[in-house]
């Protein structure tokens, strides 16, 4: 019997969420439709009980020996790490599964970092956010950055040969937003508002290169990188510093801070990706599965 081909997925939220949606979609397997609700439960609740708004039944160990069967291979399996919150709390967090996917068995593997997993040859495929491929190994251009399809192109291949396959659509939007009260008339806040602006653009100090990449240095000359002062929430400081990109999800909150919510810059999106130096036919054989089953999806491998 042939080994599972494995893939680095992420430990936990949206991301794993996103990867266990899409192969559960492009599979006639009802057990993958389980699979993607049970683990995506278990770690919803393990992020309250981490987060202090659930109070477990049961200690850590207990709660892992109840989600995991390490002897049953169709099952899912957890393990236990400590979380980077204040006090390092022990949380539960995805570890392993193996899905079938046609012709070919994948183990999905729980990795904090899949994206470094792949530019150390530790996998030849994994999903991760491309928020991290655009903070890591993406060039910085006068032009800007809009588009997942755009990534590859702005890779040296000096630096990695990890390329981006294809997005899985869990779209969160790095979105400009400003305070309504500086808005003109008839305008809002694009690309080409930020092309005759000058002055402080507040952003988290984590998306610097990103948003550097997004926006291209051209359209940031004369623009000041500020950032929230500690324990601020990220709309209240842009409302105070009046322009600024956050990772928005409806505007609703933005909105109740006098903010106009405006362009949508950079899809925040799981993607999937390969290792081009990696040229196993094992390999081959995940990504045709996933092209032929998705035939009638989203994917575009």
């Amino acid at each position: 019997m042939t080994d599972p081909v494995p893939v680095a997925v992420p430990r936990k939220g949206r991301p794993l969420e996103a990867v266990l949606e899409r192969i559960a979609a492009v599979s006639a397997d009802d057990r993958l439709d389980r699979l993607a609700d049970s683990v995506s439960n278990t770690l919803r609740y393990e992020k309250a009980v981490t987060k202090g708004s659930v109070d477990a039944d049961a200690g850590p160990y207990d709660r892992l020996a109840e989600y995991s069967d390490p002897t049953t291979t169709a099952e899912p399996e957890f393990t236990l790490m400590r979380d980077d919150r204040n006090g390092k709390p022990r949380r539960i967090v995805f570890d392993a599964a193996t899905v079938d996917l046609g012709d070919v068995t994948v183990k999905l593997v729980g990795r904090e970092e899949p994206f470094r997993a792949l530019r150390t040859h530790e996998f030849a495929l994994g999903f991760d956010s491309a928020d991290l491929v655009l903070e890591e190994v993406v060039g910085i251009r006068d032009a800007g950055l809009g588009n997942i399809s755009d990534i590859n192109d702005r890779i040296d291949p000096v630096d990695t040969d990890v390329r981006v396959v294809t997005g899985l659509g869990d779209t969160v939007y790095h979105t400009l937003m400003g305070r309504e009260d500086r808005r003109a008339p008839n305008t809002t806040f694009d690309r080409a508002y930020l092309d005759d602006y000058e002055g402080p653009l507040c952003i988290s100090p984590r998306y610097e290169r990103l948003v550097t990449a997004v926006l291209g240095t051209d359209a940031l000359n004369g623009v000041e990188f500020v950032y929230p002062e500690a324990d601020e929430e990220e709309e209240a400081a842009i409302a105070r510093v009046g322009l600024g990109v956050y990772l928005t999800v409806t505007g609703s909150t933005a909105r109740e801070h006098g903010l106009s919510v405006g362009e949508h810059l950079f899809p925040s999106e799981t993607v999937l990706m390969r290792n081009a130096a990696e040229t196993d036919d094992s390999v081959s054989s995940v990504l045709r599965a996933l092209e032929h089953e998705a035939a009638d999806s989203e994917i575009r491998v």
